[in-house]
């Protein structure tokens, strides 16, 4: 594989200084921190295009590293993008997907039986071949019961949530999400941990941020390679910041999140050169799926120029915000206009580490070094997937959407809306259309926001066509999907001080 030789030509010439300059200790792989943030939009940072310019060391990450502005997540939801960046597969193929309607998205509330398979093999677990040490700090969301923990799936510590901030409850009905350090619940959001809906104060971005801190220091000083996995929630509705942060941005409660993390993020990068690690360290910045519009402006953030937000597979649910930083391999002030995915960050660690894929299962992530390091671009698809149904794939410059809807009309009627002021006649659908004999095609060069498909009689029409249909049929006829993870509920499960086993027990239903 051409990235493999990348991630071993590199890791040659760190081993041939290392001789030349008489380094007796053993060179060890690049440390790994992945910053995963939650319905963080396209259009939440200065450095694309966020008026306020709120966000400066996040803008001097990108200055310092490289810009990914065609990168997406592989599914429009939370739970699904983090099982497809952790496995680095597209969630139907993990079972990360529900069939209890078409084309219908699906995660992991309280309730669900499901959870991610022992069948799957997680990054931090495979890191381990190569000597990594590895920790999670915030939202897991990969499911609730203990035998789904992060632990279970070779992260050696986890501080955080099997779910979201969601709440409060009442403790009877349906408690309070838990905290958890490990293996052991330590509380719970609004009780040890509290959140003020109504001022929006919340101390759950600084624990997150201490924690990163004191496990990047414990590493160091072990002289042991790390996975850092800061997946942490204060831009996913209810909004929080601390208290030093609350009214300080021109964009309200959603704004003073976004400056907290931004702070955030270059103290841990400040702490990184302090140790004087920042060149053995690769870093990642990116969002689980894009904004959520429904809960904007207040509650939420932006997509840009895309189309619509979290939930739909247009452009602003599916695409990120994403940034890569490794002083001294990264080229300084780059771009990169390589299609990229969640899933790459599955398989560019595992390059970066001198490990190769497993090779008894479908990969769909692509190794990023060669991007990165030399600037080489490799033409391959998107595949949008909302729920069981494949939506939509981009190839090159060109996106044809097979389905197209937003939400039910039902929903809409009674104010949910995934694409506030954005209707195009035909394409923001709230009905579910099939339009897989004849595609909506999209220039996305011309086009980001999807609202012009080309014209079904034109040329240009006819040759995206005839390159992108070879590709879908290739993918659809070698899927193989995995077992469903997200169809059934049980209030049984629901951890409400001991864990309850739902074997047998009622209320189970569809989820």
């Amino acid at each position: 594989m051409a990235a493999v030789a990348v991630a071993t030509r590199w890791w040659l010439l760190l081993v041939l200084s290392a001789a030349e300059l008489g380094v007796a200790r053993a060179l060890q792989p690049p440390n790994i921190l992945l910053l995963l943030m939650d319905d963080m939009g396209w259009g939440d940072l200065g450095v694309y295009g966020e008026p306020s310019r709120e966000t400066p060391n996040l803008d001097r990450m990108a200055v310092e590293g490289m810009l990914f502005p065609n990168f997406y997540t592989a599914n429009p939801l939370c739970s699904p993008s983090r099982a497809a960046l952790l496995t680095g597969r597209l969630p139907i193929r993990s079972g990360f997907y529900t069939t209890n309607g078409h084309a219908r998205n699906a995660y992991t509330p309280q309730e669900i039986v499901g959870g991610i398979p022992d069948s799957e093999l997680l990054l931090p677990a495979l890191l381990k071949g190569a000597g990594y040490a590895s920790k999670i700090v915030g939202k897991w969301h990969l499911g609730h019961r203990p035998q789904f923990h992060p632990l279970k799936h070779g992260f050696d510590e986890w501080f955080g949530s099997p779910n979201c901030h969601f709440g409060p409850y009442d403790n009877k009905a349906r408690p309070n999400i838990p905290v958890y350090r490990d293996q052991e619940m330590v509380g719970r959001f609004y009780e040890e941990f509290p959140i003020n809906l109504k001022t929006g104060e919340a101390n759950l971005t600084q624990i997150y941020l201490q924690e990163a801190l004191e496990f990047i220091q414990r590493q160091q000083a072990a002289h042991r390679p790390f996975f850092l996995y800061w997946a942490v929630d204060a831009t996913h509705a209810p909004i929080y910041a601390s208290k030093p942060f609350l009214g300080t941005s021109q964009r309200g409660r959603y704004g003073d999140a976004i400056r907290e993390l931004d702070d955030s993020v270059g103290r841990i990068l400040r702490l990184l050169r302090d140790l004087s690690i920042a060149e053995n360290t690769f870093v990642f910045f990116t969002s689980d799926n894009g904004a959520a519009l429904i809960s904007a402006p207040r509650q939420g953030g932006s997509n840009g120029p895309f189309l619509c937000g979290k939930q739909t597979t247009f452009e602003g649910g599916m695409r990120e915000p994403a940034i890569a930083w490794w002083p001294g391999h990264i080229p300084a002030g780059q771009v990169s206009h390589q299609l990229g995915s969640i899933m790459d960050l599955f398989t560019t660690s595992l390059s970066l580490a001198g490990l190769e894929p497993p090779r008894d299962r479908a990969i769909d992530g692509l190794d990023l070094l060669p991007a990165m390091l030399q600037g080489r671009l490799t033409d391959r698809p998107i595949f949008y997937y909302r729920g069981n149904t494949l939506m939509a794939v981009t190839l090159g410059q060109y996106k044809a959407h097979f389905w197209t809807w937003t939400n039910s009309w039902e929903e809409f009627k009674q104010g949910i809306d995934f694409c506030p002021g954005q209707n195009v006649s035909g394409v923001t659908t709230h009905s579910q259309e099939e339009h897989t004999k004849l595609p909506l095609i999209f220039h996305l060069g011309r086009d980001p926001g999807e609202r012009f498909p080309l014209s079904v009689a034109s040329i240009e029409y006819l040759d995206a066509l005839r390159r992108i249909t070879p590709v879908v049929q290739q993918h659809q006829e070698a899927l193989v999907p995995g077992q469903p993870q997200l169809n059934v509920c049980n209030r049984a499960v629901m951890v409400s001080g001991l864990y309850v086993d739902c074997g047998g027990s009622p209320g189970l239903r569809v989820c």
